[in-house]
């Protein structure tokens, strides 16, 4: 009998990101290898990466100078480890990998994965390098997962249907690491979906670049829509609750925006990056909407649907980026009254037009950074204030900290800590909250059905 080979996987950044890392590791395991929670005994390590910041691309060069120690190790001993880096710094940085990490053995673009068996048999007679945007679509190449892979990964889900931009935004690089926008046929989606549930699976996040672009075709070869999408998803048996993410504003359809009204499987959470609350900034980003048109959406959303959360990203000192656009910026994110966001300083990326303008210096990005945050957290912890004495539906997740305590999230994606049997696992419970967490809520299980939004929350994360 073969000894089965162990496989570590690393991802960095994005959901998609550990989508991708799941399906490697599916298609792997025909090959004989089974995961392992540690580098330190695997025969194949995995690092799928990000290239969105510079801080991500160096974090990847510094993992490979420990995976290198692990690897010369392992050679002393007489075993041989193989290392590849896939994801969006393969893709963008192939040759630099290899020069500057000449311990990599296999570099494998975000497009070409699923030929992570034969290029690792390459491998064993030299490098093996994959950066191409191949005609034919991964997907179908891609080995499903097992129902008991499925199930070990938990109740909830990601499921990627969409992939690449053509945006073009002057501060990214995702055009250029994968590719243009692509989407997977809705059938394919609904079977993914279907095996998904098949396995235990409630809740599932459909992903993209530009997920709210989706166009996929129907049955008929017609091209679809996200809206039509999820309305065929909410059909499916055992999926509770349906989610998205990252949407863009300029693809916020009226179809979609309706969808949150008719469908209750869609949870009433959104992500909307805005990047950045002043329109001249957003124009030098290239971005194709306006503050006004981002708060039309917002308020659209809200009649659709009282109780909808937000979040989104920033980006603080981007090029020419001046007090009085931060502070356009800090207003947005207190009108929204978003329920977290993500902020981050820009970080110029090669190639992307907003490399070569005028750069803010790192001090003033920092100190800008502080003063944005500040704002977000006070944001966040309204929007979590509101909840105490409701109760919420929760679909727990897994074991907590303390014993005896269960984790799961609300339907504003809001993480939920609660004392219940181990049982309940993969179930949606009513859980009164009684006490509020920086981050998280804490609650009880209630005895009776969760109680409508109340007035009070009709206008979630409203100062």
């Amino acid at each position: 009998m073969t000894t089965p080979r162990k496989l570590y996987i690393k991802s960095y950044g994005c959901q998609m990101n550990v989508y991708d890392s799941h399906r490697m590791a599916d298609t792997l395991a025909p090959e004989g290898f089974v995961e392992t929670a540690t580098p330190d005994d695997a025969d194949l390590i995995v690092l799928n990466t990000c290239h969105i910041r510079e801080l991500a691309t160096e974090k990847v060069y510094s993992e490979l100078g420990r995976m290198r120690v692990i690897k010369d190790r392992a050679a002393r001993d007489g075993r041989n480890v193989t290392i590849a880096v896939a994801g969006c710094v393969a893709q963008a940085e192939g040759k630099e990998i290899t020069r500057r990490a000449k311990h990599v053995d296999v570099v494998v673009g975000p497009q070409s994965y699923h030929r992570l068996p034969a290029l690792i048999e390459q491998a064993v007679h030299g490098k093996a390098i994959d950066t191409e945007f191949p005609v034919d679509d991964k997907f179908n190449h891609l080995e499903p997962p097992s129902r008991a892979a499925t199930r070990k990964r938990g109740a909830t889900a990601f499921v990627t249907v969409q992939e690449g931009c053509d945006k073009f935004c002057t501060f990214c690089v995702v055009p250029y690491t994968r590719g243009a926008e692509v989407s997977r046929p809705i059938e394919r989606i609904v079977a993914e979906v279907e095996r998904l549930a098949d396995a235990g699976v409630r809740e599932v996040t459909l992903l993209g670049q530009n997920v709210n672009a989706y166009h996929g075709d129907d049955a008929a070869g017609r091209p679809g829509s996200l809206a039509r999408l999820f309305h065929r998803l909410a059909e499916v048996p055992g999926i509770a609750r349906l989610r998205y993410v990252t949407s863009h504003p300029l693809d916020m359809a009226d179809d979609l925006i309706a969808a949150h009204r008719d469908l209750p499987a869609l949870m009433p959470y959104l992500h909307l990056p805005a990047q950045s609350g002043s329109d001249r900034i957003l124009a030098a980003m290239n971005r194709r909407h306006s503050r006004a048109d981002y708060l039309k959406i917002i308020e659209r959303l809200r009649q659709a649907r009282a109780d909808m959360a937000f979040a989104s990203d920033f980006i603080v000192g981007f090029p020419g980026e001046t007090e009085d656009d931060l502070r356009d910026t800090i207003s947005l994110v207190s009108e929204v009254g978003f329920a977290s966001a993500y902020s981050f300083r820009y970080s110029a990326r090669p190639g992307t037009p907003a490399a070569d303008m005028e750069q803010v210096p790192d001090e003033v990005k920092h100190e800008r950074l502080l003063r944005l945050q500040a704002e977000i957290e006070r944001q966040q912890a309204v929007f979590l204030g509101k909840w105490l004495g409701h109760t919420v539906d929760v679909l727990f997740e897994r074991p907590g900290q303390r014993p005896g305590q269960l984790v799961g999230r609300s339907p504003q994606l809001q993480p939920v800590h609660a004392i219940a049997p181990s049982s309940m696992i993969g179930e949606i419970h009513p859980v009164r909250i009684d006490e509020i967490g920086s981050n998280s809520l804490f609650g009880s299980l209630a005895r009776a059905p969760s109680q409508p939004v109340e007035p009070a929350l009709a206008t979630l994360g409203a100062a």
